[in-house]
């Protein structure tokens, strides 16, 4: 029997070659007969066979930005196969999924009961099947997280949030991220960093989750772009894994603006724009706006990367994206000037807006929209 390498809100299995144990993590957790969650590019890689668990059983239509509808085919693959646990196998697209499916198997309809803008945390229970999450990229952290994103076919992009949401277990194995193009690198690392530096400026007290994502910063800020000129390094990818569960380890403590803003672009309909994309695009805009409601914070970010002080860091990480080869603009996305406008009002009232360290509105949500178009 396996013990975890650690274990802080849930137990974390890390290291390359980890993957291995998932079959023993799956005893432990009395799963038999698990839904493997994850996306067809995956399975053409063969990662999905490298989890090497019996009996399994796959749904692999996942979209980037996980749609209500995926949700209740797979669903329906879970209850005609007889399932008894799930693997969420990929980025946060897949574990999102997997989470929401979790919630489906034992939680009565409607789902839009459950999200967070009506009330729905206080609904969820623990009467949920058991969960392993198995990233494949570097990013949304969600392998230690307890929300999940879902585009519901009557409210668009939409948050849950609940302890029970958190997987039981989360089996990080770097070598998986391996063959991750540089492109996708690129953009879930700066989904990490994202984490790393809203979690640490949120308004909530939370000193552990600090430590925990000035480190994740750290170690983000000096191997991103290693990992993504040099993908076979495999101590880049080893640090990049770990700044993106630092981060999401620290997003217990709440996020900002940055996520507020990209949550109402990744709901709209016929696109398929990616979320540490647009991260990193926002992010240099909101440091700036957010600069004088967390000065001293964004000094020991900058310092961090060896930058002389706070007003120095939203420059450097504009920089950082232009090498990465990121875009740096949101029409550089093919957003029009039309559609960022109407965004504003969902931003502000998204559940990410009120821990941002500066107070939004609606107007401030549209300048910064606009600063980024």
């Amino acid at each position: 029997m396996r013990s975890p390498d650690f274990s802080y809100l849930t137990d974390i299995h890390f290291g390359d070659g980890v993957v291995e144990c998932l079959p023993d993590v799956l005893d432990q957790l009395g799963v038999s007969r698990p839904l493997i969650v994850s996306d067809p590019g995956l399975t053409e890689l063969g990662l999905v066979d490298r989890l090497n668990v019996a009996a399994s059983v796959l749904f692999d239509d996942v979209e980037t930005n996980p749609s209500e509808r995926s949700a209740r085919r797979a669903l329906l693959r879970y209850r005609s196969e007889r399932c008894d646990g799930i693997v969420a196998l990929g980025g946060g697209s897949p574990m999102d999924l997997a989470k929401c499916v979790g919630l489906m198997v034992h939680h009565q309809e409607p789902l839009e009961s459950y999200t967070i803008s009506r009330g729905g945390t206080r609904r969820i229970t623990a009467n949920m099947p058991p969960l392993v999450a198995v990233p494949t990229t570097s990013g949304s952290g969600s392998e230690v997280g307890r929300a999940a994103l879902l585009v519901l076919d009557s409210l668009g992009k939409m948050g849950f949030l609940s302890p029970f949401l958190l997987p039981r277990a989360a089996v990080c194995d770097p070598a998986l991220t391996l063959t991750c193009p540089p492109s996708l690198t690129a953009a879930c690392g700066m989904d990490a960093l994202a984490h790393c530096v809203e979690a640490y400026c949120s308004v909530r007290f939370n000193p552990i989750a600090d430590a925990i994502a000035l480190d994740g910063f750290e170690r983000g800020t000096a191997h991103i772009e290693l990992a993504v000129e040099v993908g076979t390094r495999r101590d880049a990818r080893r640090e990049m894994m770990l700044c993106a569960l630092e981060g999401g380890l620290a997003f217990q403590k709440g996020l900002g603006a940055v996520h507020s803003l990209s949550h109402p672009l990744g709901g709209l309909v016929g696109r398929r724009l990616h979320h540490g994309t647009l991260n990193a695009i926002f992010l240099p805009h909101v440091l700036r706006f957010n600069h004088e409601a967390c000065a001293s914070k964004m000094d020991t970010l900058a310092h961090r990367m060896g930058l002389r002080d706070g007003w120095a860091l939203p420059d450097a990480l504009a920089r950082l994206n232009e090498r990465l080869g990121l875009p740096t603009r949101l029409k550089d996305l093919g957003i029009t000037h039309d559609e960022v406008g109407p965004l504003a009002e969902l931003a502000w009232r998204d559940h990410c807006t009120p821990t941002n360290p500066r107070p939004l509105d609606e107007e401030s949500c549209r300048r910064l929209y606009l600063n980024a178009w």
